[in-house]
């Protein structure tokens, strides 16, 4: 019999209940995903499918401190629950001591829907979408574009149980959307995405039309040279840099002097101005459109989180504050050692800005480019946070405040940290799609910003 015929909370307790370890906490996450695919101007897919997993994190005491033993599996049976937790059991007794040891979380009252059934979503959220999809189909196809893409919802819900006594839920929907437009001989491309917690804020019909307009663009093809030229970076490729910022902010990485945040001569940057202009980097669990778990939900450690705070509230935190650099990840132990204050990251990422719109912004430029997106980013150098990558699906060149055609792709070479410090413009903030980083991180929304002198260090070949 598979354990998934019981519910996430019993499968909780009856692990918890077979442990003989110290200390237990136990995960299950309930998951179930809805999607539409689309090629030329018609669906060619759809799906819906469902799962669990199930991690269980044993902690063993020594007389040398506490270690852990984390075994996560899927699609357990209930012959296989009690095998599971006997396996975390022997990794945490084979182990050495966890350097990140700490108490198990406690004195965290108890979600009162902790032993409702989980979240699901269907291929019912799509009941308007797809309609209106439809009809995006049909203008496209009039206007000579082919459209291509594909819409995914999933939603996760998450059952923390631990031997402390801890019995914390969380419904986690996550939709995603991203949409090619082609002209007929594949010369010309251009994409949109967009993240969404239902699809009811999405309008094919809108995205279309921007599709449209930058397909027309790029009918006149500039060839220009690597090098520095003011950009507008729209929300999308603004998001994938900060998003990578905020991977590499661990407290005690910058203390220990190995990151961009360490201060020379010792400690962080934290107290230290980052941007002349007034720009607000945070994460709140609970934002508007961008809800996220507000408690660590960590299925193993790492530099920034640590299974042994599992269960531990993750409030609002601003990262920069009105430019200045605030505060940097930390778990309990790493903020110990550090000294800075307990940080951990909720799972979102706000940039507050301005409130001119991407088109009023092109509108003031007299000479620069438009991006549409970045991909293919990688770090070349974290003492710097210096990232690499290409643009894609459209640069554009900008002159007397109109868009007059489309340019070369290029490989850039910026740190987002440095970008902040040159930024001279941000727009209004948004909502948007992470386009290299969207599969792991989609709740972003942020503002397109006016980077006077963006290195583009060299043409690219890509699309």
């Amino acid at each position: 019999m598979s354990v998934r015929s019981n519910k996430p909370h019993e499968i909780v307790e009856q692990a918890l209940a077979l442990s003989r370890a110290d200390g237990c906490l136990v995960i299950a996450d309930e998951t179930s995903t809805a999607n539409l695919r689309w090629a030329g101007n018609a669906l060619t897919t759809n799906g819906v499918t469902r799962g669990r997993g199930l991690t269980v994190i044993a902690t063993v005491d020594g007389q040398q401190g506490t270690a852990s033993g984390v075994v996560s599996r899927s699609a357990v049976t209930a012959d296989e629950l009690e095998p599971l937790v006997r396996a975390a059991e022997a990794a945490a007794r084979g182990a050495g001591p966890a350097e990140d040891a700490q108490p198990l979380v406690t004195d965290v009252a108890a979600d009162p829907d902790f032993t409702d059934a989980p979240a699901e979503t269907s291929s019912a959220v799509f009941a308007d979408f797809a309609p209106a999809l439809g009809d995006a189909f049909a203008r496209a196809r009039a206007g000579g574009r082919e459209l291509y893409g594909f819409a995914n919802h999933e939603m996760v819900s998450t059952y923390l149980g631990t031997s402390t006594g801890l019995r914390l839920r969380h419904d986690q929907p996550s939709g995603t959307l991203e949409l090619n437009a082609k002209s007929p001989d594949r010369t010309r491309s251009a994409w949109a995405g967009r993240s969404t917690r239902d699809f009811k804020d999405v309008d094919p019909a809108a995205l279309d039309a921007e599709l449209a307009v930058r397909l027309d663009w790029a009918k006149r093809r500039v060839e220009l040279p690597a090098g520095r030229y003011e950009t507008l970076l729209p929300p999308t490729a603004v998001a994938d840099l900060l998003i990578y910022q905020l991977w590499s902010a661990s407290g005690r990485d910058a203390a220990e002097g190995r990151t961009v945040f360490s201060r020379p001569g010792g400690g962080t940057r934290i107290g230290e101005r980052l941007s002349e202009l007034p720009l607000t980097l945070r994460s709140d669990p609970d934002e508007p459109g961008l809800e996220c778990a507000p408690f660590v939900i960590a299925h193993s450690s790492n530099g920034d989180r640590s299974v042994f705070d599992n269960g531990l509230a993750a409030p609002a935190t601003d990262w920069i504050e009105r430019g200045t650099l605030r505060n940097l990840t930390t778990t309990r132990h790493s903020a110990a050692l550090t000294g800075l204050p307990v940080t951990p990251a909720a799972d979102n990422l706000i940039l507050d800005g301005g409130n001119r719109s991407l088109d009023e912004m092109v509108a003031d430029t007299e000479h620069g480019l438009l991006l549409t997106c970045l991909w293919y980013i990688r770090e070349v150098d974290p003492a710097t946070l210096l990232l690499t990558g290409l643009t894609r699906d459209g640069v554009y060149l900008v002159e007397g405040g109109e868009v007059t055609g489309q340019a070369n792709n290029f490989r850039f070479n910026e740190s987002p940290v440095d970008l902040l410090r040159r930024t001279i413009e941000a727009g209004r903030t948004e909502k948007t799609l992470p386009r290299e980083w969207g599969d792991w991180f989609t709740r972003a929304a942020m503002p397109p910003l006016r980077v006077p002198d963006f290195n583009m260090s060299s043409v690219s070949q890509g699309v």
